[in-house]
């Protein structure tokens, strides 16, 4: 008698126990649900966000105001909300115009001033070509005769980039002394 209780005592415990688990699974069920159903779907990007009507019908009435009148709306809301009277463009952002200079002042203000200099070889004289040739492979680092040949009939062409002054100077001179035409830019 005693084991057709426990018999009896143990498959009701494991209908307890699965009326349990039943429950349980269907509260987590019901828990997901509903915490879904709170979820929004966020819009898509290129689709503009939904507005509150009371948004939406501010915003038509501020647009239908004149220009003293949104004046006026603006320093009532800066009284309202306490807001301090706040420069437009952030600070050091834009520059006011100062008062409009004459052509003597553009005269006496100084320039910006050159410092990076490009020699470029236009045209050589025909006659003092082996002359010039001789000149630019000295003047070039690492270049032989044949390629000193190709330089010169490739002209124009760019003797040296990036240089100072003085030596774009002292290229120059060089160069016009065999007999070629320089510029300096």
């Amino acid at each position: 008698m005693q084991s057709a209780t426990r018999i009896i005592f143990r498959s009701t415990l494991r209908q307890w126990r699965g009326l349990h688990k039943g429950v349980q699974s269907c509260q987590s069920v019901e828990a997901q649900t509903a915490s879904v159903e709170n979820l929004t779907i966020p819009p898509p990007s290129n689709v503009d966000k939904p507005v509150s009507p009371k948004i939406d019908k501010l915003a038509t009435e501020i647009s239908q105001l004149n220009l003293i009148e949104v004046s006026e709306l603006s320093s009532v809301l800066k009284k309202r909300l306490n807001l301090p009277d706040a420069p437009a463009f952030p600070m050091g952002g834009f520059v006011a115009a100062g008062p409009a200079k004459s052509e003597d002042d553009e005269d006496a203000a100084p320039k910006k001033v050159k410092t990076i200099f490009t020699v470029k070889l236009m045209k050589f004289d025909e006659k003092q070509k082996v002359a010039l040739i001789k000149e630019i492979k000295n003047l070039m680092e690492g270049m032989n005769l044949v390629q000193a040949k190709k330089f010169v009939e490739s002209a124009p062409a760019i003797v040296k980039a990036d240089v100072p002054k003085d030596d774009a100077d002292k290229l120059k001179e060089a160069i016009e002394k065999v007999g070629g035409t320089v510029e300096i830019e």
